[in-house]
């Protein structure tokens, strides 16, 4: 089977990749076409559906910080934090960087294949081509980590790339069976610091490094973030990097030392306290009982 990863392997703020892997159960089922995080800031980026040489791919675009702008049947909608839209290529939109605008932060994947046209003209029917979720909705951390393992160079062939793209439509229809509901949108400071954390979790970061993404004073964005998600600023950072760590003991061989640095702890050592705080066990226990263990995640709050 033919496949080849369209990146320059060099890991950046803001980056794109490209897949185009052999496999008709691309076609019939699921496949990925591109995903990326980027960060934008002037007029020259302007998408017309109708111009676009894509033919019976589907667009996903979630706004993370910033402001930007859709155009949908000659009907505008201003995205901001929290918001995403679907489109079809090619179809009669166009979304682009609007004039007030200072930034527009988002994460984007392109999907095709016959489930994928039918989940797409069932949503937008049914709800509209622009849709609110919450950053720690279960579609928005599917597609985090699946930009993730992008990053990580980890969609090596279509299966895998059909199986996470699969994954994130079915938590779009599972999303959308309570649409019904109100959806609390974050504050979008702390979507920023959210966000911030998800991406950045491997780094030496800490609080101080959370309310400068957030963009307010420390007092403000404690006393907002522990409102808005019911845990401290602290507290999600290590969920965030406990649930990475749960992924890498569960899926590599690494030592506890390199899954500590790859998590963003400087040492084993301080890395298995928290753990074993957070869980209930150390980490080598907890992977040494993971075939005997009947889940394939493990949930912690």
């Amino acid at each position: 089977m033919g496949k080849k990863l369209l990146s320059d392997g060099i890991h950046k703020k803001f980056e794109s990749f490209g897949f185009r892997f052999n496999g008709e159960h691309q076609d019939n089922v699921v496949g990925i076409y591109s995903i990326g995080w980027e960060l934008v800031n002037t007029t020259s980026y302007n998408w017309n559906g109708m111009n676009r040489s894509e033919v019976g791919k589907f667009v996903f675009q979630y706004t993370l910080a910033g402001k930007g702008m859709i155009e949908v049947n000659g009907k505008n909608r201003t995205l901001t934090s929290g918001q995403a839209f679907l489109v079809e290529l090619p179809s009669k939109h166009r979304y682009f960087f609007p004039e007030n605008s200072d930034n527009w932060e988002f994460i984007h994947i392109t999907l095709y294949g016959n489930e994928v046209k039918k989940a797409f003209h069932f949503i937008t029917e049914k709800i509209g081509h622009v849709i609110s979720f919450p950053p720690d909705s279960e579609p928005i951390k599917v597609l985090l980590a699946i930009f993730q393992q992008a990053v990580e160079k980890n969609i090596t062939d279509s299966y895998q790339a059909s199986s996470q793209g699969y994954a994130f439509i079915m938590e779009l229809y599972r999303f959308l069976q309570n649409i019904g509901a109100p959806v609390q949108l974050w504050p979008e400071q702390i979507t920023k610091a959210a966000l911030f954390a998800k991406k950045n979790y491997a780094k030496p970061i800490g609080l101080d490094e959370l309310v400068q993404a957030s963009g307010l004073s420390k007092y403000h964005f404690t006393r907002l973030f522990h409102k808005t998600t019911n845990t401290t600023p602290l507290q999600y950072l290590t969920k965030v990097r406990i649930d990475r760590a749960i992924e890498y003991l569960r899926s590599t061989d690494m030592t506890i030392e390199e899954i500590a640095r790859f998590v963003g702890y400087s040492n084993g050592n301080y890395f298995s306290k928290v753990f074993s705080k957070r869980v209930g066990m150390p980490p080598g226990q907890f992977r040494e009982s993971k075939h005997a263990v009947p889940v394939d995640y493990l949930f912690i709050d």
